[in-house]
């Protein structure tokens, strides 16, 4: 569903992401793992469109998320790190909205909005504007967005960051519903123990180039055997000096 072919991004001298070749299959949910700067962030943004690959391609579904970018859109549902909404919208407004410009008609807009945030939490909430939310509240209002239009791929950066506990965990159980419905899920995050109860695979990046891949198990074994996914994160992402 998800493919990535000799995709790198470069700013001047600098090398943001480096030739990632990777393949994610459907209905898979696959862990996207690595430290503060190592490319996760400028990977997804390729992936949706956003910023420009300086070498190789990404595709969607067969869609080249460039050229096809309107019709890969239709077929993602995007949370990015930090959602951004309109100030002069209420977040039901603002859901609404999105569910319109996905082609919904008003009425079916305004049904798929009410249940959603009902689902999230967010019922209460949605006559206030969504400039006033908080991290969490924006977080949870982000991820209704990317599900308004029942899209077949979620991208998700870091969707539980600002979530207290509870919060969190619903998102999780949530995610893990959506995992049942056959959907592929691209998620990236921090939280590793998130990752080991939702992903059926992780990837992940170093400094730009992928220096690992496989399920769990997989990657127990071939990196610290009997360890955990911590372990293995920790091991795979050292510093040569430290290694």
């Amino acid at each position: 569903m998800i493919v990535l072919e000799h995709l790198a991004k470069q700013y001047g001298a600098f090398t943001a992401v480096r030739d990632l070749e990777l393949t994610v299959n459907r209905g898979e949910v696959f862990g996207f793992l690595g430290p503060n700067g190592a490319g996760k962030t400028t990977t997804i943004r390729m992936l949706m469109g956003i910023l420009v690959p300086s070498r190789g391609r990404a595709l969607i579904d067969g869609l080249n998320c460039q050229s096809d970018g309107a019709a890969v859109k239709r077929k993602v549902g995007y949370l990015p790190d930090n959602p951004i909404f309109y100030d002069y919208l209420r977040g039901r407004e603002v859901l609404e909205f999105v569910g319109e410009m996905h082609g919904q008609t008003r009425a079916d807009a305004q049904r798929r909005a009410n249940k959603l945030m009902n689902e999230f939490g967010l019922l209460e909430a949605g006559e206030e504007f969504a400039v006033n939310y908080s991290m969490g509240m924006k977080k949870k209002l982000g991820l209704t967005c990317a599900l308004i239009h029942d899209p077949p791929v979620l991208i998700l950066d870091e969707p539980t960051n600002g979530l207290d506990p509870r919060a969190s965990r619903e998102v999780q159980d949530r995610l893990r519903a959506i995992a049942t419905e056959g959907k592929t899920i691209f998620l990236s995050t921090h939280l590793l123990d998130m990752a080991e109860r939702l992903c059926t695979r992780i990837g992940i990046i170093h400094r730009g180039g992928l220096v690992a891949v496989g399920s769990l198990p997989s990657l127990k074994e071939q990196v610290v055997p009997g360890g955990s996914l911590e372990e293995v994160f920790l091991k795979v992402t050292q510093t040569e000096e430290a290694a």
